[in-house]
């Protein structure tokens, strides 16, 4: 007690020390008022987990305002203020007075819930070692340098870092990766093919998007629907934490010892040195070489695009060790699943089913009927075109097929399965509304066929097409789940999305698009020129045979921008190839990008 030891040596110098001071009451400095002369003890504190008991509300405290903790004032029994949980000095019952009689009661409050991730979030990792940290200093400076310009091969150039530094994270941590997450790793690196091969930005997005799902499902090794569905936020959940690891990381290798960052970075900040000197020289000396390391080096360019490439570079570290820190510890989505659903009685939830099924059936049963009748029974029924009606009822059965798809998830759970009998039927109505669905989904594909033959491909047609056929896989699968088990139908379904964004990606939609487009045209239909002259160089290609002012009226709105190699995809070198040979001619193109061109017009 800092207080009473001065208090005492003034007493010393001045003569009015009697004796030792009263434990636990300390001295007034020289100048501050006298304490009262009996003061009421401090009422009892039952201590232990923060926030479980308090004193009643008006109680008074005596306590040394010394500003340190360690000098809390006893209570009249002896007890500190501050004694551990466990002393036998504090009252258990929280209702009964306490030991001082003061008449002062207790009362428990409730404990406080626990973070929904905590039972699911693993312990913190140890300092990212030298190799993880490097891994992340090089997909910063990729991301800086390349990411600016462009996706195309920047997309798959940047995975690679990435991939490398959660490869050492993990090991690190003592994580060995399963055969299913090098199987997601391997397609999503698939997946960034997409960007290189195409140029439409629509499917490259698709494409990108699902390859960050399904490294995600690689970082975290989830089988359960919450863990398919949830991965994807764990890297996102987790950039400041990892932050502040990299950060204790960083800052463990420059505090010196045996894998100190110091000579690393010097050897790196001298190798930058005598390239950029020797490289500026040599580029002097020679035309040629010159042209060759413009082609190979990123061209940093001043003004606005310095913060850009800074924001860029800041975002691709965050990235690069968010990603790390979650393959060293990797959120268990898979504990936040539902728990199964009680089971009902037969009636209850097979009745509404078998209902459904009926109704289901009855309506395959009109498709049947008009849809292979022909156009005659549809005008003198509707009163609509084959392509009015084809087009009017997509839509409605798109949305009945995703509709079905969740009546089916709800129908697993509550159906009972005590027995074989209950099996059989679940099995049997089950399997039923999934077949009439497939037929659904068939009737929906034929719609759409009929429709696009009559007005040609659009983008918004081509992706809703693709979006029933994935659906159709999809039921499928359910059937087959039902057959052999649902372990694996959460990644069935998710491998399923994967390989239909990469197919429908690496098909060039835009391409098709124009080229189903230029084939009706031929047979008698009218073109879009507009419509065509707002698609990709994807479609470069395939615009190229029209013949002109055509031709150059549809290729003048397409843009192949002069790129580096690794922000060009294949569709604009190829497009560019054609564009040089064939240059675009001036036309006056404003009618014909106005109007619907005639078949006559070629």
């Amino acid at each position: 007690m800092s207080d009473g030891v001065e208090g005492n040596e003034e007493r010393r110098r001045t003569g009015d020390a009697a004796g030792p001071e009263p434990q636990g009451v300390p001295e007034p400095r020289p100048g501050e008022p006298e304490p009262a002369a009996q003061p009421e003890p401090a009422p009892l504190v039952k201590a232990g987990t923060a926030g479980r008991t308090e004193a009643r509300a008006g109680a008074k405290t005596d306590e040394p305002a010394t500003g340190e903790a360690d000098d809390a004032a006893p209570d009249a029994s002896g007890t500190p203020a501050d004694a551990p949980p466990d002393s036998t000095d504090t009252p258990d019952d929280p209702e009964a007075p306490d030991e001082a009689g003061d008449g002062l009661r207790y009362e428990r409050l409730p404990d406080a819930p626990p973070p929904i991730l905590d039972g699911v979030r693993a312990r913190p990792p140890a300092p990212p070692g030298l190799a993880t940290l490097v891994a992340a200093a090089v997909t910063a400076l990729l991301s800086g340098l390349l990411l600016g310009d462009g996706l195309a091969v920047n997309a798959l150039i940047l995975a690679l870092p990435l991939a490398a530094g959660a490869c050492f994270a993990a090991r690190q941590a003592g994580r060995r990766p399963r055969r299913s997450s090098l199987c997601w790793g391997a397609g999503g690196l698939a997946l960034l093919a997409v960007p290189v091969w195409s140029d439409a930005e629509w499917p490259t997005l698709l494409a990108v998007l699902a390859a960050a799902g399904l490294g995600a499902l690689a970082l975290h090794g989830c089988r359960k629907w919450s863990g398919v569905l949830l991965a994807p936020l764990g890297p996102v959940l987790a950039v400041r934490r990892a932050l502040v690891w990299g950060w204790r990381g960083a800052r463990e290798r420059t505090a010196g010892g045996e894998k100190d960052l110091g000579p690393l970075l010097r050897s790196v900040l001298v190798a930058v040195v005598l390239l950029v000197v020797f490289g500026g020289l040599f580029a002097a000396a020679d035309r040629a070489f010159a042209d060759l390391l413009g082609s190979l080096v990123p061209d940093v360019d001043g003004g606005s695009g310095v913060p850009w490439r800074l924001f860029l570079a800041v975002l691709g570290l965050a990235a690069a060790l968010a990603v790390a820190h979650t393959a060293a510890a990797p959120t268990r989505w898979d504990g936040l699943g539902p728990g199964p659903g009680r089971p009902r009685g037969r009636v209850e939830w097979a009745l509404p089913l078998v209902l459904l099924d009926l109704l289901f059936a009855a309506f395959v049963a009109v498709q049947a009927a008009v849809l292979l009748r022909g156009e005659d029974v549809v005008r003198a029924s509707n009163g609509l075109t084959y392509s009015e009606y084809a087009r009017e009822g997509f839509w409605q059965l798109l949305f009945a097929t995703v509709l079905t798809l969740a009546v089916i998830s709800v129908a697993v759970r509550v159906a009972p399965r005590s027995g074989p009998r209950d099996q059989l039927l679940v099995r049997a109505v089950l399997g039923t509304l999934c077949l009439l669905t497939l037929v659904v989904v068939a009737s929906a594909v034929r719609r759409m066929d009929l429709y696009m033959g009559e007005y040609g491909l659009t983008r918004l047609r081509l992706s809703v097409v693709a979006m029933e056929l994935w659906l159709g896989v999809v039921v499928l699968l359910i059937l087959a789940a039902g057959v052999f088990g649902a372990r694996l139908l959460p990644r069935a379904v998710l491998a399923s999305a994967a390989v239909a964004v990469l197919a429908f990606g690496l098909a060039s939609p835009d391409k098709l698009i124009a080229e189903s487009n230029l084939d009706a045209h031929r047979d008698g239909r009218t073109l879009d020129l507009r419509y065509l002259a707002g698609l990709s160089a994807d479609a470069v290609p395939a615009l190229d045979r029209l013949d002109e002012p055509l031709r150059s009226c549809a290729l003048r709105s397409i843009a192949v921008p002069d790129a580096p190699w690794y922000a060009t995809s294949l569709s604009q070198a190829r497009a560019h190839d054609i564009l040089t040979a064939r240059p675009v001619r001036h036309h006056p193109c404003r009618d014909l990008l106005t109007d619907d061109i005639s078949p006559s017009v070629r």
